[in-house]
C-alpha cells in the first residue's frame, strides 16, 4: 500500500489509521502471508505502537499476531509469567523500555564504585530478562537500546564525567552491544540514532510521556514503528536484494550523452561533484553486505560505460551485476534485469531521480521499492532511511554474493558453447557437500528459508532459533546443500528438514524444501533428494511424504515430486497436493529409477 511506504506522511497515518488498517487487512485477506506471534513487552506505553507495526508488518507481507504487556510489567511477564507469555508461544519477543526505565542512575554524591555497582546492577537485570527468555523460549529477541537524556545535568561534562547520566546511558548501551555481539537473534532496535535524528528535544517532549506515557512523541510513532518492522522483516527475509539505479543526475550530474563523460559532475573538483561522489560510494559500499548492483538508464551503452569508466569515478563497471543503458522502458529492463538474475522483481530498489520514470516502474513492476528522491545532497538519507536492506545477519554468502552472480553469468556463457545441456553440467565439473545442519551455516539457512520464494515447495518461513532447534530434535531430518563448480563456491544453496510422524515412525514428511534460484536445472535437487533418501533407510523408513503449497511464485516446482519418482495422492481445491513415496528397501534411491543424480560429486 502506497500510504506506507517510505517516505510515508505519519500525521495521516496517525489520523487515519484505522482505516488504513481496513483497507489493507482487506487488501490481503485470502493471501497466505506467514503469521508470525509478537510479543511486545513495554516499560511505557505500547498500544499505539503495536497498532502502527501491524500495518507496516502486513504492508511487507508479515501477518503479525500480537501480545502486549500490560503497562510497565515486561519483567514480570517473563520471569513469572504474569500476564499468560508462554500460553502464546512468542516467535519474537520485542522489549520496549527506554532511558525513563533505568532505575539505578549515578549522582555526584556517589563514588566511582558505586556507580560501577549501579551499572552492572542495571545490565544484569536485562541480561537476566535475555538469558530467561532465551531458556525458555528460544525465539528472537528485539531490546531497545537508550536514547540519551534530553537534559545535561553537567553539561558538556556529562558525557565524560563519570557521574554523568549521558555517560552512564553510553557505558549501558555498550553492554547492551557487547551483549549482542555474544549472541545470536539478539536484536538492538536502535532508538539512540532514531531520538538523535528525529531531534532529541522533539522526540523526548516530557509532554507526551507524562500525559501518554509514551517514550517518544506521539507524532513520531510511525517512524519508530517503520524501523522496529525493518527489524522483523528482515529476520524473515523482507528485505530487497538489489540496487536498478539510473545514471544522469543520479549517480552523476549532468546528461552524460549531452554534456560528455569529460563534463558530468563527479569527483572532487566541486562541491555538486564531491556529493555525487559520496553518493557513489554509499551505493557502492552495499556491494559488501551482498546487495547487487545493476543499472536501469535510458542511455546510449557506450555513453553509459563512458562515465563509469572516468578515473575520478568510485563505481566502475566491474560493480555492477548487470547493465541496462538502453531506450527501452525502465520498467521492462528492470523485469529483464529480474528474470537474467534469477530474482523477484520485488527484490529491487530503484533508484531515480526523475519522477515520471519512478511513478511507471511504481505502477508497473509490483513490490519493486521507489523511494522518492529530492536534492543529490538528501540521496543518501532519504534511501538509507527506507531500511531496505537491513541487516540482521551476514553470512560469508553475502559477503560473496556479487562474485557469485559473476560466475553464474560465466556458466551462462559456457552454456551457449555445448549443444548437449547434458555435457554442459558434466564440464561444470560440480562438487557438493551435504549434510546435517551444522552450526557454522546455521544463519544462512535461516536466510534462505526467508528468501527463497520460487523453488520452494511449502515456503515455510524460519528464524534461526526454529532452525537451530530442528537441527538438535533427534525427530528431524535436516539437510543443507553447498555447492562448488569448476567457476566458484556458490556457498549453501539448498535446504530440506521434516519430521518423522509421532504415531507411525516408518513415515517421514517433509516440511521444508529449497534450492537458490541460482543453481537451477543443475541437478542439485536429485543429489539432495538421493541423501534424504539414504537419510530416511538408516531410520528405517518406509514412506515419505512430500507436501507442495502453491504461491504466486513458486509454480515451478509444482512437478517437482512427480519428477523426483513421487505418486500424487490428494489435492485440495486450492491447489495443495500431497504426494508419496514408498521406499525400496534393497536401494537407496527410488524403487524403479535408482539415484538419478548423474552429474554432481557429493563430497
Amino acid at each position: 500500500m502506497r500510504e506506507l511506504d517510505y517516505p510515508f506522511d505519519s500525521e495521516d497515518l496517525l489520523t487515519r489509521k484505522r482505516a488504513i488498517r481496513k483497507a489493507i487487512r482487506k487488501e490481503t485477506e485470502g493471501i497466505n502471508l506467514p503469521e508470525k506471534r509478537i510479543a511486545v513487552l513495554g516499560g511505557s506505553t505500547t498500544h499505539g505502537i503495536i497498532e502502527m507495526l501491524e500495518l507496516f508488518l502486513l504492508n511487507k507481507g508479515i501477518r503479525p499476531v500480537f501480545y502486549e504487556s500490560e503497562y510497565n510489567m515486561y519483567w514480570e511477564d517473563v520471569m513469572f509469567d504474569a500476564g499468560g507469555l508462554s500460553g502464546f508461544k512468542p516467535d519474537i519477543i520485542f522489549i520496549h523500555t527506554s532511558t525513563r526505565n533505568i532505575r539505578n542512575t549515578p549522582n555526584v554524591k556517589m563514588s566511582a564504585a558505586e556507580i560501577e555497582e549501579a551499572l552492572n546492577a542495571e545490565y544484569g537485570h536485562f541480561e537476566e530478562l535475555w538469558n530467561k527468555i532465551r531458556e525458555k523460549y528460544g525465539c528472537p529477541i528485539i531490546q531497545n537500546n537508550f536514547e540519551q537524556p534530553f537534559y545535561r545535568l553537567l553539561g558538556n561534562r556529562d558525557v565524560v564525567d563519570v557521574h554523568g547520566l549521558h555517560s552512564f546511558v553510553q557505558r549501558l548501551n555498550s553492554k547492551f552491544y557487547d551483549y549482542a555481539r555474544a549472541h545470536e537473534n539478539f536484536f538492538i532496535n536502535d532508538i539512540a540514532f532514531m531520538a538523535a535524528s528525529y531531534g532529541l528535544q522533539k522526540w523526548s517532549d516530557p509532554y507526551y510521556y507524562h500525559m501518554y506515557k509514551y517514550i517518544m512523541c506521539v507524532p513520531a510513532i510511525p517512524e519508530f514503528a517503520y524501523n522496529l518492522s525493518n527489524i522483523i522483516g528482515s529476520i524473515y527475509g523482507k528485505n530487497k536484494k538489489a540496487f536498478a539505479l539510473d545514471l544522469d543526475n543520479t549517480l552523476w550530474g549532468g546528461i552524460v550523452g549531452d554534456d560528455g563523460p569529460e563534463n558530468i559532475e563527479i569527483g572532487q573538483e566541486t562541491p555538486k561533484a564531491q556529493l555525487y561522489s559520496e553518493f557513489q560510494r554509499y551505493i557502492k559500499a552495499h556491494r559488501d553486505i551482498g546487495v547487487l548492483l545493476t543499472v536501469d538508464s535510458k542511455n546510449e551503452e557506450e555513453n553509459a560505460l563512458a562515465g563509469l569508466k572516468r578515473p575520478d569515478s568510485v563505481l566502475s563497471p566491474d560493480d555492477f551485476s548487470d547493465i541496462k543503458a538502453n531506450w527501452d522502458p525502465k520498467d521492462m529492463n528492470l523485469k529483464a534485469l529480474a528474470k537474467e538474475l534469477n530474482i523477484g522483481e520485488d527484490a529491487f530498489v530503484f533508484v531515480d531521480d526523475n519522477p515520471a520514470e519512478r511513478h511507471i516502474v511504481r505502477e508497473q513492476v509490483g513490490g519493486a521499492a521507489v523511494p522518492e528522491l529530492s536534492v543529490p545532497e538528501h540521496y543518501i538519507t532519504e534511501i538509507d532511511r527506507g531500511g531496505y536492506f537491513e541487516v540482521t545477519s551476514l553470512s560469508e554468502d553475502d559477503l560473496k554474493r556479487n562474485e557469485m552472480y559473476k560466475a553464474n553469468a560465466e556458466r551462462g556463457k559456457l552454456q551457449k558453447s555445448f549443444a548437449d545441456y547434458g555435457e554442459y553440467l558434466k564440464s561444470l565439473e560440480m562438487k557438493a557437500h551435504i549434510a546435517p545442519f551444522e552450526d557454522m551455516y546455521m544463519a544462512r539457512i535461516a536466510q534462505l528459508t526467508n528468501k527463497s520464494n520460487q523453488f520452494n515447495l511449502t515456503t515455510k518461513r524460519c528464524s534461526q532459533a526454529e532452525i537451530e532447534s530442528y537441527a538438535a530434535n533427534d525427530n528431524y531430518i535436516t539437510l543443507y546443500g553447498a555447492l562448488r563448480d569448476r567457476f566458484g563456491d556458490n556457498g549453501v544453496v539448498s535446504v530440506a528438514f521434516g519430521h518423522i510422524d509421532e504415531k507411525d515412525k516408518a513415515v517421514f514428511h517433509i516440511d521444508l524444501w529449497l534450492m537458490s534460484c541460482r543453481v537451477l536445472k543443475r541437478d542439485m535437487e536429485f543429489a539432495m533428494m538421493d541423501k534424504m533418501i539414504a537419510e530416511c533407510n538408516s531410520r528405517g523408513i518406509k514412506r515419505i511424504i512430500g507436501y507442495y503449497y502453491p504461491t504466486a511464485k513458486n509454480g515451478m516446482v509444482k512437478d517437482f515430486y512427480d519428477l523426483q519418482g513421487f505418486t500424487k495422492v490428494s489435492e485440495s481445491e486450492k491447489g495443495d497436493i500431497v504426494f508419496e513415496l514408498v521406499l525400496d528397501e534393497k536401494k537407496e534411491g527410488f524403487s524403479d529409477r535408482g539415484v538419478r543424480n548423474k552429474v554432481i560429486v557429493v563430497e
